[in-house]
């Protein structure tokens, strides 16, 4: 029996995040046409008769000075110490650049057994195949598995391969568990989720979502959540909102559905306010809050 820890790293819209949740056959991580959507790690488990993968899902690794960037990319540093397999996806449909080789050199000095995969395998040409094999055997002398993490193709192989590298042990969760997330940082996420992808083209990088409070009525078999939605600046609230409401009402109404499934039994109540916190992603106090969320 096999007991594996597997970090994910990648650079942003790599499909870290689409390759968990495809793996888990559950909705683990958020998604988003929209780059470094993930901040936090996120755990995804996927139990079998070989044993047990517990993947993470780190922010995408991206150069920049901003201090939320920062954070992220220390996130995804540390994770190349804490697995028992490190699994480094390349999106072949990018040329490999300085972001890419710098990841590529931390893989490359990683203590643990690397795997490397490609990604999107369903719409690659022939030429960017022979470029992704050539950067991934030059950079890491290995040979990378091809996969299409949203069409679950390669993904087999790819399993088969972790499961030869990871050491045996007793399994770390119970073999129904997909997730260790905890309950508010589930709701934040699929609220942020929503968010960025009704509103990907004007803000998708400058909000974050606190649960202020859930309350439980045992004798209504109901729940009642109230959440914020935080912007950086008091002029983007407007655009959250939209004319007459109508953009947090579809925010509501989307996150509403797939909340409701973590709650199918009891009745579900979901309050939303938008406020504004200025400069939030250089504020030490607000990271804190944010990069400790999922505790």
């Amino acid at each position: 029996m096999k007991s594996i820890s597997v970090s994910i790293v990648g650079r942003p819209s790599s499909g870290k995040s689409t390759l968990i949740n495809t793996i888990c056959e559950m909705k683990v991580s958020i998604t988003s046409p929209t780059p470094q959507t993930t901040r936090n790690k996120i755990k995804g488990i996927y139990t079998d008769s070989r044993g047990q993968i517990v993947f993470v899902d780190t922010p995408g690794f991206h150069l920049s000075d901003k201090e939320v960037n920062k954070r992220m990319r220390e996130i995804t540093i540390e994770s190349l110490s804490e697995c028992d397999v490190l699994l480094y996806l390349l999106d072949g449909k990018r040329s490999a650049k300085k972001e890419e080789e710098t990841l590529a050199e931390l893989v490359k000095k990683a203590k643990v057994p690397v795997v490397a995969a490609v990604n999107k395998k369903d719409i690659l040409s022939e030429d960017e195949i022979k470029d992704a094999e050539f950067f991934i055997r030059k950079t890491l002398s290995l040979e990378p598995c091809f996969i299409s993490a949203k069409n679950d193709e390669g993904i087999d192989d790819l399993l088969i391969k972790i499961f030869s590298l990871g050491p045996e042990g007793e399994l770390m969760y119970d073999e129904s568990q997909y997730t260790d997330q905890n309950l508010e940082f589930r709701i934040s996420e699929i609220i942020r989720e929503k968010t960025i992808n009704l509103l990907k083209d004007e803000m998708p990088h400058v909000i974050f979502v606190e649960i202020e409070d859930i309350e439980y009525s045992e004798e209504e078999g109901s729940v009642w959540i109230r959440a914020v939605i935080n912007t950086e600046r008091e002029g983007q609230k407007g655009i959250v909102v939209g004319k007459g409401g109508e953009n947090i009402k579809k925010i509501r109404k989307e996150s509403f559905k797939e909340i409701k499934r973590i709650f199918p039994d009891s009745k579900l109540q979901l309050d939303l306010r938008v406020k504004s916190q200025s400069k939030w992603r250089n504020n030490q106090a607000v990271l804190d809050r944010i990069f400790k969320k999922n505790s």
